[in-house]
């Protein structure tokens, strides 16, 4: 077979995702077992790998199936806990007295303090967390899902201090040969450094609009009036925050390298936000103030069990302050932080003897490890019983959030157990030599996604940086993660852009461009989609939030690519002209389209 016909058969697993999960709109916990048997399928017959790899992956994959649920699970129950405490009153208080408008709000929760968590801790705990907290304060669940997921994409190259570029870039690219002999007299740290610094001005150049076009996305699908012109009319508000964020985080990875850039340019960028918005810097006019309407003219697709509990009042009308309220949350940063940047406390809750390990399984080679405390959902577990004393909370109270809880994370598992299993097959397919042609036999015992990759680069030729962006979100949508994505990928754009003659100055772009998409792609990656929705007990609509999502993970992947593009060109050139054409056919879409009055109660608008 060549090129071309496997490029096809390594199509066949991600057309299954999309046929069932986004054409047909199955719910996930449907259309990912048939994902599943689809794969190990097309791995062993098709692909010629070995039964036994392909049930050492699946074992691999269910084993992280689990930490996700694990996260997911712990993520619910520190804000469950918040809830039965009553502190969540305060807080959706706070962010009354900031602002009522729930567009300033989305930016401030989602924008700005999961970005801050992207970077403490990625691996889609910002969705975890800011999802069920902007359904405790009003938000219907699908509109809180789709702007968690929406964010995971700027921060995401930074995220989990720096992770997709020191373990994902770095793993792909060091100690490789081809690239030492490459970069010359350049050190290799130096190298990385640029890629570093070129992963981040693509992110400020294009991340930049991301809350506009959150908020543009939230009234278009979720208010009254289904406009987008309604989130663009904060749009001074929204690039305000975009660039207080993307600036100081541009300049910290220049200066300091990839451990920062999202946590300490969130963090400024809440400190420099939230004042300006309490002083109604930029914000709308109150007659102009966004809201939803009320919860009977919400549309059933929207509603998740999280929308059906009511607030609860701490017990004697015992107000929690706004300092205890959110301490909650602040002691997680602290603690993700912390277990994360102080060499000594990782490695006491990575010690072997806290460490779950199956080595070789099936004699495939392929093994599967967990690290239990090192993970986020730990350390809100740890954090929620600490709120139980710190709110002084009834035991019943307490017994209820964890009882909650439970049933959300397993309403994600029955999903999950089948999702990242498939992944896994995916990405440890092993090309049998007998079905190669001697024209590709350098294919041979190469996984899908790099098959599919070089039948992508073979068609684009010299064109390769525009779809550079595409692959990573490519391998982040297959992977679920930025980190998996580069490692898988960054030799290859690295390998392809020397190929096209681009050198070692234009491979850095490229495989910046690679980092660029893998964030992007983390937007519709199925198992981040899952488990945010988990968190507010939205379930079966995966398909509608992937749909809607790929309008800004589109824009991200389009005006990454044609600007990458533009400067490995060099000099002023046509390709800026395209990227800023790109841009304002988006921006033309959402202002030009003018809307239309809500549905009845119960259809459907995810198209």
């Amino acid at each position: 077979m060549g090129i071309g016909t496997l490029s096809l058969i390594a199509l066949l697993p991600i057309a299954a995702i999309f046929i069932f999960l986004v054409i047909l709109n199955w719910p996930a916990n449907r259309a990912m077992p048939v994902a599943l048997i689809v794969t190990a399928i097309t791995a062993v017959f098709a692909w010629g790998t070995k039964t036994n790899v392909v049930a050492g992956a699946a074992v691999n994959g269910l084993v992280q199936s689990i930490e996700i649920i694990f996260i997911v699970f712990g993520a619910v129950l520190l804000l469950n806990t918040v809830k039965e405490s009553g502190a969540i009153n305060t807080i959706r208080q706070g962010f009354i007295d900031i602002s009522p408008d729930r567009r300033i709000q989305a930016i401030i929760i989602a924008w700005l303090f999961g970005s801050f968590i992207e970077g403490a801790a990625g691996f889609g705990t910002p969705a975890a967390i800011a999802a069920p907290l902007l359904v405790a304060i009003g938000f219907p669940a699908m509109a809180a899902v789709l702007v968690s997921l929406i964010i995971q994409s700027t921060p995401v190259s930074f995220g989990a201090i720096g992770t997709p570029i020191l373990v994902g870039v770095n793993g792909g690219l060091a100690d490789q040969k081809s690239v030492l002999d490459a970069i010359g007299s350049t050190s290799y740290a130096d190298y990385l450094l640029q890629i570093t610094t070129n992963v981040a001005m693509f992110h400020g150049i294009v991340g930049f609009l991301i809350p506009l076009i959150m908020v543009a996305m939230l009234t278009r699908f979720f208010g009254k009036n289904r406009s987008y012109r309604e989130g663009l009319k904060v749009w001074k508000f929204a690039l305000f925050a975009g660039i207080a964020f993307t600036l100081p985080y541009y300049i910290i990875a220049l200066v300091l390298g990839p451990e920062f850039p999202s946590l300490v340019g969130a963090l400024i960028g809440l400190l420099i936000v939230v004042p300006a918005a309490k002083a109604g810097l930029f914000l709308p006019k109150k007659e102009e103030t966004f809201t939803f309407e009320t919860r009977d003219k919400w549309e059933e697709e929207w509603i998740g069990r999280a929308n059906n509990e009511p607030a609860k009042t701490h017990e004697g009308n015992k107000k929690i302050s706004l300092f205890m309220s959110w301490l909650p949350y602040v002691l997680v940063a602290v603690i993700l932080v912390i277990t994360r940047i102080m060499p000594d406390i990782k490695a006491l809750i990575t010690h072997p003897s806290v460490t779950i390990q199956f080595d070789n399984l099936f004699g495939s080679g392929i093994g599967a490890k967990s690290t239990p405390l090192y993970l986020p959902g730990f350390i809100f577990l740890v954090v929620s019983l600490i709120t139980y004393f710190l709110h002084g909370m009834k035991i019943s109270d307490y017994t209820k959030a964890w009882k909650d809880s439970f049933f959300t994370a397993v309403s994600a598992g029955t999903a999950l157990i089948f999702a990242v299993p498939m992944i896994k097959i995916f990405l440890n397919t092993t090309l049998d030599p007998q079905v190669v042609s001697e024209t590709v036999s350098h294919l041979a015992g190469k996984n899908m996604p790099l098959v599919l990759a070089e039948g992508v680069s073979n068609i684009a030729g010299g064109l390769w940086p525009i779809f550079a962006p595409t692959i990573g979100a490519l391998g982040a949508f297959i992977a679920g993660s930025n980190t998996f994505s580069n490692m898988m990928f960054s030799l290859f754009q690295f390998g392809t852009a020397e190929s096209i003659g681009l050198g070692a100055t234009g491979a850095a772009f490229v495989v910046a461009l690679q980092a660029i998409g893998g964030a992007a792609g983390n937007m519709i990656c199925v198992h981040n989609v899952v488990a945010a929705s988990a968190t507010v007990g939205l379930v079966g609509k995966e398909g509608a939030l992937i749909r809607k999502a790929l309008i800004p993970m589109s824009y991200y992947v389009l005006a990454a690519g044609t600007l990458g593009m533009a400067i490995i060109a060099d000099g002023f050139n046509a390709w800026f002209i395209a990227y800023g054409a790109i841009v304002l056919i988006y921006i033309y879409y959402f202002v030009s389209h003018k809307g239309k009055p809500a549905n009845l109660k119960g259809q459907n608008l995810s198209a």
